[in-house]
């Protein structure tokens, strides 16, 4: 009965949060990995969650046909809509200034004038109430320290900033090397994790700040010897201790609230910013509706499936839901289609349990995927986050895919 009520009133919890709020303000997910992991050609159509837009932005500069992105949460696809609004109308300079620097004191004026002509109905709505994202103010001074994840993000720099940390965690991005880098994170490692940010970690608000549901976080505490406070100190070690940071931007901005010219995702830098505005973002084409609602209804077939961590968000609770989204990827899915998808998990073994009907007969998943584990694990070591247990690339078998005319 204990246990009943916890989980009920944990995911009452992350439903406030993900229904009510922009919960991701910039991508987790290295695009990096997954340009090599995709391999996208220009005759590539992508389906994609749209998160906060970064990762479609950093696709469209590959010039594939089409990329369908994709949120159940209309705040997300709402930024994606800023963003795109933003390249069209300013100056890269400006731009810069709203999305790397996370600021801008008259936004609201540049917004009403330049950006809200270019906006759905929906992001309208939105971005009407929240122009205030994106002036200064004395506890959230940036962007980046807004919305769910950016909440927790304001609340970590600050701990960072009470403990006298944050000069030694910015020099870890100036090192020159990975033996100096080591050697100044573990200096100050000890004073960063304490008891009180492992309790913190193992909060369910601070899961669901950061987008994470309990059937998300029930993959990590089966799965890892230690649960969520030992996964985040290992994940945070694995990055501090064995990856470069020098082009790290996805925890300099975390940490900092703000991108540099040189540290930042691909979009904020000028000659891709003038890339876009010439045509590239006309490949984006955005969708608020669940990821199975989209597929069911899709008439164009894809051939690049960018599935996140989402199916770790159905693992326990939503299986059903699950087998039937993977029955309508298969459906509309082209011949040469490649799927990768993130787990917070070190397995996602409960896909051994899906079956699909293929020509009208149940077959196992598995059986009908070639997993590329070798790249698979080399790029998982190269991901620059290092917040996700495992990553998956899987080609689907061309013998069952839809012939496309």
């Amino acid at each position: 009965m204990q246990t009943n009520l916890t989980e009920w009133l944990s995911s009452q919890v992350f439903k406030k949060v993900h229904r009510s709020s922009l919960v991701y303000n910039t991508c987790w997910e290295d695009p990096r990995v997954d340009r090599q992991a995709l391999n996208i050609r220009k005759t590539d159509t992508i389906a994609m969650i749209t998160s906060a837009g970064c990762n479609a932005l950093d696709y469209a500069l590959l010039s594939p046909r089409k990329i369908f992105a994709i949120d159940v949460n209309a705040k997300q696809n709402a930024l994606l809509e800023l963003k795109i609004a933003g390249i069209k109308s300013l100056s890269f300079e400006m731009f810069f200034q709203i999305f790397g620097n996370g600021r801008l004191r008259n936004f609201k004026k540049i917004y009403g004038q330049f950006l809200r002509k270019h906006l759905s109905i929906e992001a309208q709505k939105y971005w009407d109430q929240h122009t205030d994202f994106f002036e200064e103010s004395l506890f959230r001074p940036t962007f980046y320290f807004r919305g769910s994840s950016g909440l927790f993000a304001s609340v970590l720099s600050n701990y960072i900033q009470v403990l006298g940390l944050q000069e030694q965690i910015e020099g870890l991005f100036e090192c020159e090397s990975l033996e100096e880098q080591s050697t100044l994170y573990t200096s100050i490692r000890s004073k960063f994790f304490n008891r009180w940010i492992s309790e913190v970690m193992s909060w369910d608000l601070t899961l669901s700040l950061l987008g994470i549901p309990r059937s998300q976080r029930y993959q990590i505490e089966s799965q890892y010897p230690g649960g969520v406070p030992q996964f985040v100190k290992d994940s945070v070690d694995s990055v501090f201790l064995n990856t470069p940071l020098k082009d790290n931007y996805f925890w300099w901005v975390y940490i900092h609230g703000a991108y540099k010219s040189h540290l930042c995702p691909e979009y904020l830098k000028y000659e891709n910013f003038e890339s876009l505005k010439n045509g590239g973002i006309q490949k984006i084409e955005i969708r608020t509706s669940s990821l199975s609602e989209f597929f069911k209804n899709c008439q164009t077939p894809i051939s690049k499936f960018v599935l996140l961590d989402h199916m770790d968000w159905l693992s326990t609770h939503s299986f059903h839901s699950l087998e039937e989204q993977w029955q309508h990827i298969f459906n509309c899915s082209d011949k040469n289609a490649r799927i990768i998808w993130r787990s917070a998990g070190l397995n996602t073994h409960f896909l051994n349990k899906i079956q699909i009907k293929v020509h009208g007969k149940a077959l196992p998943l598995m059986s009908q995927l070639t997993l590329q584990n070798e790249l698979s694990q080399k790029l998982h070591l190269q991901d620059r986050v290092r917040t996700y247990g495992s990553f998956y690339i899987a080609d689907l078998k061309k013998k069952i895919a839809r012939e496309v005319a």
